[in-house]
């Protein structure tokens, strides 16, 4: 049985590597990555049932939420979490420049610029600092010149067949990606449940009453995040992780009270979290 899962490319970004390992995880099963430009279109690539599966970065240790995915998913209607697991992030300087001081300007994600920070300023505190779409979109240039770098992964090097500098450069050692893997799969059995709701209205009190909940029912709320609904000022998306199983008893009625309170409600699934030490 061959398996298709989506996820942000191009080749060799972190998200295909961690696509890769989950592919992996699904022991003898023939697996097909397929790459696509935003996480938005790997996300919607899966609810058309273009793949199988879709492996998309939910949050950052160090830069937080991954907005995108979540702006995503609260707009489709179909996806449910299969599984989660943390990767270690630990950020190379990829060139064919023979020394440092021959790179003019680095290249890479904002989130990788920023999680590097502190090493840019102290070994190469005069180069210019350029934003992609992802670490791995200035892997091809790099390779054509000697006088740019790019801060990615070792998975991407190894996949362009290009020298590293230096690694680790991120500013923390502590940096991990948690990833989720959606699929179309009912999920209502694990460890955590993730959910997210639009409030009835804006008034003093109106986001204390559903939290309350939980509260009240000895249910430990592990990840609370909102975004704008993008529609009005002050108008405000909550996404939530809870410590429980959707099928629990207690759960569901904790589900069905939040509804009361709600104006829209949504369960991603439930699911089992994975610490994982492949190091990209």
């Amino acid at each position: 049985m061959s398996v298709s899962i989506a996820h942000l490319g191009p080749r060799g970004t972190f998200a295909e590597f961690a696509a890769a390992t989950y592919a992996d995880s699904l022991g003898t099963e023939i697996t097909e990555l397929k790459a696509y430009p935003t996480i938005a279109q790997s996300l919607q690539a899966t609810a058309r049932k273009d793949t199988d599966f879709c492996v998309v970065p939910i949050e950052n240790s160090i830069g937080g939420g991954v907005t995108f995915t979540l702006d995503t998913l609260w707009e489709i209607e179909t996806l449910q979490i299969q599984r989660a697991f943390t990767l270690p992030v630990q950020h190379a300087l990829i060139s064919k420049a023979q020394n440092l001081s021959d790179i003019e300007t680095v290249y890479s994600h904002p989130q990788a610029l920023s999680q590097c920070h502190d090493w840019l300023e102290t070994h190469l505190p005069n180069v210019n600092l350029v934003r992609t779409s992802s670490t791995a979109e200035p892997l091809p240039y790099v390779k054509e010149n000697a006088t740019a770098g790019a801060i990615s992964s070792s998975w991407g090097a190894k996949i362009y067949d290009l020298p590293i500098l230096a690694h680790p450069i991120n500013d923390y050692a502590d940096n991990y990606t948690r990833f989720w893997v959606l699929g179309h799969q009912q999920a209502t059995c694990g460890q955590y449940t993730s959910l997210a709701f639009k409030l009835l209205n804006n008034e003093p009190g109106a986001l204390l009453k559903p939290l309350q909940l939980f509260s009240a029912l000895n249910i430990n709320m592990s990840r609370i995040e909102s975004r704008p609904t993008k529609r009005l000022l002050g108008d405000y998306i909550f996404f939530v992780d809870i410590e429980a199983s959707a099928d629990h008893s207690t759960t569901q009625t904790a589900l069905e009270l939040l509804k009361m309170h709600t104006a829209k409600l949504k369960i991603f699934g439930s699911y089992d979290l994975t610490a994982i030490e492949r190091v990209l």
